[in-house]
């Protein structure tokens, strides 16, 4: 009995020590780790480089600490919160045009402190924070001390926000085993970003993000945050009233003597747009075919003109004339010089087939047009196609807030060259305005219709061509030879076939049934106007169907 005691007595120890090390460790499972993260490998940043984070994700780009502050891409400022900072890589020239005057800074431009608003580096521009604010509605927090620099920019707006409870740690992810990235007081307040069932993701006073647990939080509660940004007023000059413009085709100075008989026909017209200017180069010169006599005359009807340029000519690269500072702002003198010697009352801007590397340019050249426009009361409208995927840098958002009028040209849908078929049913201009409205106040959007038709022919061996066809012309095609018209409800349009010598020759009539349709859609999304192409192809009961009442 004696020998059996201290065997008890040994295997209980062994059995304690077991626990207690099967216990030490379930505690060490479950106890919270102390480690403390490396800010820069949190953020994935080193040395100077400075995190973004936008709305509480970071970004894959990074800013640069130099001079003593933060400096941002230009490349993501406008992909993200300014598309306005536009950079003149020709003349190494940092351009922002305000609803008054153009803004301009170089690498030489200094800011209050001394240092450079901008820097270039390895073919990118980065901007200062401080330059960012002034221009851009947003909240903007450095934290571009010791490691781990970096920034958080928030759009303003209602945030869940709460109490620590009591002291604790805010760790890269959720776990008490994650690294703790910086502590949080007692009685902080933290910006709840994201709340899952044991932990949230919040932002801390210290500019970091990570995790906390809920039961360290409390009064979570919707905080509305607001700048004091006054954003910039771009006014608009505007016509009282609807507006009914006709596009006047004039190619020689001699196409302005028809001025007299394409008006004769219109009923409610107050708009007429010669297309007189045409760029003739990548300089910024164009040709002219104003007349001081049309202006006269078109006022003494008691017309608006607003004078049309476009960028038809093979020997203009629109995106190579409008990327340079110096040939957009000759191009801009020209035109408000032009206007004043010719006193029109406004411009259309037609310009058609534009490169997506046009974009950024030809809305900068909007932009710095408008500054005069808006100053001396000269009205800009721009042309624009029916909204595509394919179209999308033409910038409609922009040209509604800078521009005076939008125009959407709702017609060819089906174009030279391409399948046969309606040239505007009405589907096409429904789904057209509806797509323009997402981006384009409806008091500055005006609806484009067309005064003519494609005449279709499908030769023998299945080879399509089409040409364009007015509507006195078609009508005239229709009673020649003998044609039965029949009405589509899907294209809101008479159809009519005939078999020639030439094959079958079809067509989607546009007249006063078609125009009609079209004008009540304008009518029920009280757009600002029609505009319809072209003045001389139209025959005068057209003209019954562009009315507003």
């Amino acid at each position: 009995m004696k020998k059996i005691v201290p065997v008890l007595t040994a295997v209980s120890l062994i059995i304690l020590i077991a626990a207690g090390f099967v216990g030490f460790r379930v505690l060490e499972r479950y106890m919270p780790t102390k480690e403390r993260a490396d800010l820069a490998e949190v953020y994935h940043v080193s040395g100077d480089e400075t995190a973004i984070i936008y709305n509480y994700e970071q970004q894959e780009q990074t800013g640069i600490y130099e001079n003593g502050q933060t400096y941002l891409p230009i490349s993501w400022v406008n992909d993200h919160i300014n598309e306005r900072f536009y950079w003149d890589s020709i003349e190494d020239l940092l351009v922002y045009a305000l609803p008054d005057q153009i803004v301009y800074a170089d690498a030489e431009t200094k800011g209050s402190n001394g240092a450079p608003l901008l820097l270039v580096k390895d073919e990118e521009v980065y901007l200062t924070l401080g330059l960012i604010a002034n221009y851009t509605d947003v909240q903007i927090q450095a934290f571009d001390s010791g490691d781990g620099k970096r920034v958080l920019i928030n759009d303003w707006g209602a945030r869940n926000v709460a109490r620590v409870k009591k002291n604790t740690s805010l760790r890269i992810k959720g776990g008490v085993k994650s690294k703790i990235v910086t502590d949080l007081g007692r009685d902080d307040t933290v910006t709840v970003i994201d709340t899952m069932e044991k932990w949230s993701r919040v932002a801390s006073p210290d500019g970091n993000v990570g995790y906390v647990e809920n039961k360290r939080l409390s009064d979570v509660e919707s905080q509305k945050f607001s700048g004091n940004f006054e954003a910039p007023v771009y006014k608009s000059t505007s016509m009282s009233g609807k507006i009914v413009l006709g596009w006047h085709q004039v190619t020689t100075q001699d196409g302005n003597n028809s001025f007299d008989s394409v008006v004769t026909k219109t009923k409610g017209m107050n708009v007429i747009s010669p297309t007189w200017f045409s760029l003739t180069d990548n300089n910024g010169n164009y040709k002219s075919l104003a007349s001081k006599d049309y202006v006269a005359k078109a006022h003494a009807k008691g017309l608006q003109v607003w004078a049309l340029i476009d960028n038809f000519s093979a020997d203009v690269q629109t995106e190579t004339l409008l990327a340079s500072t110096s040939t957009r702002r000759k191009l801009i003198d020209s035109l408000i010089a032009d206007v004043e010697k010719y006193d029109l009352d406004g411009l259309n801007l037609d310009f058609e087939s534009l490169k997506k590397e046009a974009g950024v340019h030809y809305i900068e050249f909007i932009r710095e047009l408008s500054i005069p426009c808006r100053q001396k009361g000269i009205i800009l409208s721009v042309d624009n196609y029916v909204p595509a995927g394919y179209n999308s840098f033409y910038d409609l958002r922009e040209q509604g807030i800078v521009a005076d009028y939008v125009i959407m040209m709702g017609y060819d849908e089906h174009f030279a060259g391409g399948e046969a078929g309606s040239v505007s049913s009405i589907n096409y201009v429904k789904n057209g305005i509806a797509g323009m409205l997402e981006n384009v106040p409806r008091e500055k959007l005006i609806g484009g219709v067309p005064f003519y038709t494609r005449l279709w022919t499908e030769a023998g061996d299945g080879t399509i061509t089409s040409k364009a066809m007015g509507i006195a012309e078609e009508k005239r095609w229709v009673d020649n030879n003998q044609v039965e018209l029949t009405w589509q409800a899907d294209t809101a349009q008479y159809y009519g076939e005939v078999q020639t010598s030439d094959g079958a020759q079809f067509l989607w009539m546009e007249e006063e049934r078609s125009l009609k349709e079209k004008m009540n859609v304008i009518r029920q999304n009280d757009l600002a106007g029609v505009a319809c192409w072209k003045l001389g192809f139209e025959d005068s009961a057209a003209w019954d169907s562009i009315q507003w009442n």
